[in-house]
């Protein structure tokens, strides 16, 4: 297979049959089951109430904020920013924990390639992956903007604080391989892949996707928001909105499951590389699609719970209490954003309290846990095993300090 090419001349038809996503794809088994349910009588009301609400509810905030995100993302020069981390060793990991709680994991995957290059220390790292929450961050950040302020500034704390802890403790660990093409190792899928028409297809369809429902879908989730009956005001029948909502759900659910590469495990818990020329309305796209779809799966897993065991499960979530904290933490130990965007859901839906919430946000590396394990699996483990600790005193510290006086 060749080189990327970005001129698409070259693609021939041919290339469509060699295509990971029409062969074996984990992706696709997610909208099969949800249709499968949706056909249900007795749970075909339920899941078009979470489609509508995953779309209207979270998808629609999610992608204008991840619109205003991106687009000012791709103006700014990140590159005089690595310089200046580069010639100051004492702020790197004060730095890195910034890079790190930036919603999404752009800032965390910047960082390990500074560390990978030998630009960096490994007290960086940890700051880093402790402090991130990856893509979840966007779906708290739209849904419930004061608690994300709360897990988010904990987190940097806790991140900055992990790796200056880990450089007065453990300086200068040799955890890095010796190899030399870091670049290829760190995508190695990728790095050979050359774009199919199905993937310019897709793409094209996503962004116009986007491009024509971000900002009614925007202006129609404020005013579900604020308690208006949209469809009265725009005098459409009874569950109009509702209904379309649900369809433009399940589409963002199958533009995400048909958009997968291979069929490895990182295609269900990551956002999309990109092979295509990187634009930031394709990256908005394609992020969106891939929060929502674990939205979509952790509203529907919410409510089949309710479905089998009734409302009294609400009950039993809750007397867990200090349990979920640790139930949290250890799904943030799972590489990728998918499992934790699942659990932002569940908290989202009051089924673990906020201190939970924030011992995922803390022990959750996101995305940038992949390449760290391709790069340098010693640092990737021994970083994730440094991140996990904070979680647990974090978690339980809020849990008793905070939410047990109250």
């Amino acid at each position: 297979m060749r080189v990327i090419n970005t001129k698409y001349a070259a693609i021939v038809p041919s290339q469509i049959l060699r295509h990971p996503s029409l062969m074996l794809n984990k992706r696709m088994v997610i909208p099969f089951l949800v249709a499968v349910l949706w056909f249900i009588p007795t749970l075909s009301e339920d899941i078009a109430s979470v489609l509508a609400d995953a779309f209207l509810q979270v998808s629609a905030f999610v992608a204008a904020t991840l619109a205003l995100y991106y687009g000012i993302s791709h103006h700014f020069n990140s590159s005089k920013i690595q310089q200046w981390m580069q010639h100051r060793p004492y702020t790197e990991v004060i730095f890195a924990g910034i890079m790190g709680v930036l919603p999404g994991c752009g800032g965390a995957i910047i960082v390990i390639t500074q560390y990978t290059q030998r630009k960096i220390g490994f007290g960086a790292v940890v700051a880093v992956l402790t402090s991130t929450m990856g893509d979840a961050a966007f779906l708290l950040i739209s849904q419930k903007p004061v608690d994300a302020i709360i897990v988010l500034s904990i987190s940097v704390s806790v991140g900055i604080v992990s790796g200056l802890v880990v450089n007065k403790i453990n300086p200068n660990p040799n955890l890095l391989p010796e190899h030399t093409n870091l670049e290829k190792q760190a995508h190695p899928d990728t790095a050979l892949l050359t774009p199919t028409i199905a993937d310019i297809w897709l793409s094209r369809i996503s962004i116009a996707f986007w491009c024509m429902l971000i900002i009614p879908a925007t202006i129609i989730a404020f005013l579900l928001a604020m308690q208006y009956d949209v469809n009265a005001l725009l005098a459409l029948p009874d569950k109009s909105i509702e209904t379309l909502g649900a369809i433009s759900g399940f589409a963002c659910l199958c533009l995400w499951a048909m958009s997968a590469k291979s069929d490895r495990y990182s295609e269900l818990a990551k956002e999309n590389e990109n092979i295509l020329p990187k634009h930031w309305i394709r990256k908005v796209a394609q992020d969106t699609q891939f929060v929502t779809s674990w939205v979509v799966v952790a509203f529907i897993v919410f409510e089949l719970i309710l479905h089998i065991f009734g409302e009294d499960v609400l009950n039993i979530l809750h007397s867990l209490g200090s349990t979920s904290i640790l139930f949290a933490t250890v799904v943030g130990l799972l590489p990728g954003c998918g499992p934790q965007i699942m659990v932002t859901g569940l908290y989202i839906q009051g089924a673990i309290p906020l201190s939970a919430q924030l011992a995922n946000a803390i022990s959750n590396d996101g995305d940038a846990l992949f390449p760290a394990i391709a790069l340098a699996p010693k640092a990737a483990f021994l970083a994730t095993v440094y991140s996990t600790i904070p979680a647990v005193i974090a978690g339980y510290a809020y849990y008793w300090i905070v939410e047990r006086v109250i």
